[in-house]
């Protein structure tokens, strides 16, 4: 399987690196990175300061090369009627997204002894895992230490592990 990361915005080469190693290591799978896309500016919602979710997949199914594509982008995401999302993908879809707006901060309660950088490469790890995840089946887990577990603030994620439970894994092998 290839997955092509598509940045959209202005994306570090950190986060590029973050991301493409954790998929390598979980999915067992070959990672390109695509050159950085604008952000489409019909995503943006004035009323809500954020852009939509599902704009952002459009165009990173549009661009990607891979027979999965994930976008990363610093912009704050939403969904339908959500105050924001992390990410998003469609099950069993070619495209999807997250965000590392929301995945810097720890307002929400996210707690960790780690240095603020290590904890963001986590979150982003666990993010792009996750949503990768479900592009290829995989819905959400109920085992709490599982990377495909719902996850609605920072704390959620600082709580899961990087990887794959058992249960999910015998799923997508």
């Amino acid at each position: 399987m290839l997955v092509d990361i598509v940045p959209v915005g202005e994306v570090t080469p950190r986060v590029k690196r973050e991301a493409s190693g954790a998929l390598r290591s979980v999915y067992d799978c070959d990672v390109t990175v695509h050159d950085d896309q604008a952000i489409p500016d019909s995503a943006f919602d004035a009323d809500r300061g954020q852009y939509r979710a599902e704009d952002l997949i459009e165009t990173v199914t549009r661009v990607g090369g891979g027979e999965k594509n994930i976008g990363i982008t610093p912009e704050d995401l939403y969904y339908r009627r959500r105050n924001y999302v992390f990410g998003l993908a469609y099950l069993n879809g070619s495209g999807s997204v997250i965000s590392t707006h929301r995945l810097r901060t720890s307002s929400d309660g996210g707690v960790s002894t780690k240095p603020a950088a290590d904890v963001f490469g986590d979150r982003v790890r666990k993010e792009i895992v996750h949503e990768i995840g479900h592009t290829l089946g995989l819905e959400h887990c109920d085992n709490s230490k599982c990377v495909m577990s719902f996850s609605p603030t920072v704390r959620e994620v600082d709580v899961k592990e990087e990887n794959l439970c058992g249960t999910c894994s015998r799923l997508v092998r």
